[in-house]
């Protein structure tokens, strides 16, 4: 059995769309326990394996995120975290206060001893569905080549581990495929992931290339990956846009929209990262899974279901004998 501890307040549109998500998990999964924090009054959901906490607080986007975890001891983010912390929950889901939850992660929950920086990864749309393990995604802004290496093993677990991929192709990102290519950054976290014997190293990848799905794994720094998240998620709510005006232009093209409906459908699920499930924070001594702002209830699911794997998957475990103290 896994036990995930879920903040029932986070997001735009909470707490129905959790409810929703979480009602379908426990009856989708029959060995999923669910403790989920926040305001006993708006929680309509009676299960035999969903326990609901009151809590008084709640963290909200405006919050500043330290200040906030640090004041608000009895917010339902800040007390899911502590039912990771002490070994009640085997992970939790947010999809509150991104900085917020980070900190949470960091304060609460804990690093695991040995790593450096945790990171946010992703799991990114491809041509082909298979998707590509992305990461950092903004946990971190300034990264050093130890820094990179690091995440390019925590990726490497997850894309086994998660994605059931069996020997991951790990890249670098970089504006070259060229070794020489890069500043000095790259550089050095080439030389790093190309001496080491950890995973498949297969060199640099360049950002055009990303939803080719030539990598499973694509490590970079938080600036850089943050910048790279928010432009495909730009660039596919514009395309999205644009398909809509072309197609609703004239009665010739309402008609093909009409007959395309399931394929479009279909393309707009691929190009849909949170199909995948959320943002989580490697490196922690617990699953950390951030849901998106404004995740619809199918999103939360996902990041229920990529938490609950997670937890059947060990993956914390594994990272602290791959990465961390088991390591040293």
């Amino acid at each position: 059995m896994v036990k995930i501890a879920i903040d029932m307040m986070g997001g735009d549109e909470a707490p129905g769309i959790v409810l929703e998500a979480v009602k379908k998990a426990v009856n989708d999964f029959k060995d999923l326990e669910i403790i989920l924090f926040g305001d006993q009054a708006q929680c309509n959901l009676n299960h035999d394996r969903v326990e609901v906490r009151h809590c008084t607080e709640e963290i909200t986007m405006e919050d500043e995120p330290v200040r906030a975890i640090k004041r608000k001891k009895d917010s339902s983010m800040v007390r899911m975290a502590e039912a990771v912390k002490v070994g009640e929950a085997d992970g939790c889901v947010s999809a509150g206060n991104t900085g917020a939850l980070m900190s949470a992660g960091l304060f609460i929950v804990g690093r695991i001893k040995g790593v450096e920086r945790p990171a946010l990864v992703v799991t990114l749309p491809t041509i082909s569905g298979k998707g590509f393990v992305f990461m950092d995604v903004g946990a971190n802004a300034d990264a050093k080549a130890e820094h990179l290496l690091q995440y390019a093993k925590l990726g490497n677990i997850y894309a086994q581990k998660i994605r059931g991929v069996q020997q991951p192709s790990v890249s670098l990102l970089n504006i070259g495929t060229e070794a020489s290519k890069g500043n000095t950054l790259t550089k050095k976290a080439y030389s790093l992931m190309e001496a080491q014997q950890d995973f498949k190293f297969t060199g640099n990848i360049e950002a055009k290339a990303l939803m080719t799905g030539e990598a499973d794994v694509v490590v970079t720094d938080g600036y850089t990956g943050n910048m790279i998240l928010k432009n495909l998620e730009g660039v596919a709510k514009s395309i999205g846009k644009m398909l809509k005006t072309t197609l609703l232009s004239s009665f010739k093209n309402k008609l093909a929209a009409l007959v395309l409906r399931k394929d479009l459908n279909t393309l707009t699920t691929k190009m849909d990262y949170a199909e995948y499930g959320g943002s989580v924070l490697l490196g922690l001594n617990g699953i950390v899974v951030k849901a998106h702002g404004s995740s619809s209830a199918k999103a939360f699911y996902s990041a229920i279901r990529q938490a609950k794997i997670a937890g059947e998957q060990k993956i914390v475990e594994t990272m602290k004998e791959t990465v961390g103290e088991g390591n040293e």
